[in-house]
């Protein structure tokens, strides 16, 4: 069962990583009813990077050609520049206030389901009033823009609002249009979840252990194929849809949580 359980969360992790609705939120939710044990974290840092791979592997051949252009492209290197400038905002507030939100946020029963709700409605609201889109690609977002979805990134810091959901809003304000703020949003987690995760596994790495190989294996497949499965639907998707359907499902699943709270339910 552990090993099923940890398919179950790979899966989890997947499909919710880069989607506006928490997958850490998901993680935490579906581990505490699975009642799957994970001391220190370590399961949930590891199979990150599942999504992380799959997306370096969706994207390899740009990844390759920003990384092999640095040198004498000047697009690569502007391109590199502006995820960059993107990213700091993140890097500063997780450096400053990681012990406070792992301390303080996550023992809180209330921020996840609050955030869900504050976030879905956010969302509702930036789609129905988000002014008229002036990036139509995200590779040619302006670097002012850019920090100011940084900016939104970092709010992702607490748990239950999404990092993908924050930088996604953020593009919308910034006047992206909608599949250029969620392929933004995708370029934006290489370098965020990378150093988020690795960080992570550096503050758990005494309680690594080999017993648990065989979970964070099937915990890493299963989130690589989820993630891989779900990222190119989601573009068209959203390009098509917008991101309504998932603000109302962000205000159903808190207002869910609350309940549960309420009547005393795990």
């Amino acid at each position: 069962m552990r090993l099923v359980n940890a398919a179950i969360l790979g899966v989890v992790q997947g499909l919710t990583e880069f989607l506006p609705v928490s997958s850490t939120a998901h993680l935490i939710e579906f581990e505490r009813w699975l009642g799957f044990a994970d001391p220190g974290g370590v399961f949930t840092v590891t199979i990150q990077f599942g999504s992380i791979v799959a997306l370096l592997w969706l994207y390899r051949r740009k990844v390759f050609a920003v990384v092999a252009g640095l040198p004498t492209d000047p697009d690569a290197r502007r391109f590199a520049a502006m995820v960059f400038v993107a990213f700091l905002p993140a890097a500063v507030a997780g450096a400053l206030f990681k012990d406070y939100v792992k301390q303080v946020l996550y023992g809180s029963v209330l921020v996840i389901p609050v955030a869900f709700i504050v976030g879905g409605v956010v969302m509702l609201i930036v789609e129905r009033a988000r002014p008229a889109p002036l990036v139509m690609n995200a590779d040619h977002t302006p670097w002012p823009r850019a920090l100011a979805i940084g900016l939104w990134q970092a709010l992702a810091l607490v748990p239950g609002v999404s990092r993908s959901g924050a930088t996604i809003v953020g593009g919308l304000v910034a006047r992206l249009d909608r599949a250029a703020a969620a392929e933004f949003s995708f370029f934006l987690a290489m370098p965020t979840l990378g150093a988020a995760c690795l960080a992570d596994l550096w503050d758990v790495r005494h309680d690594l252990t080999s017993a648990q190989a065989a979970e964070i294996a099937v915990g890493f497949v299963a989130a690589f194929a989820a993630s891989a499965v779900v990222i190119r639907p989601f573009l068209r998707f959203v390009g098509r849809s917008g991101f309504a359907p998932f603000a109302w499902y962000r205000i159903f699943a808190g207002a869910l949580l609350l309940i549960m709270l309420v009547v005393g339910r795990p």
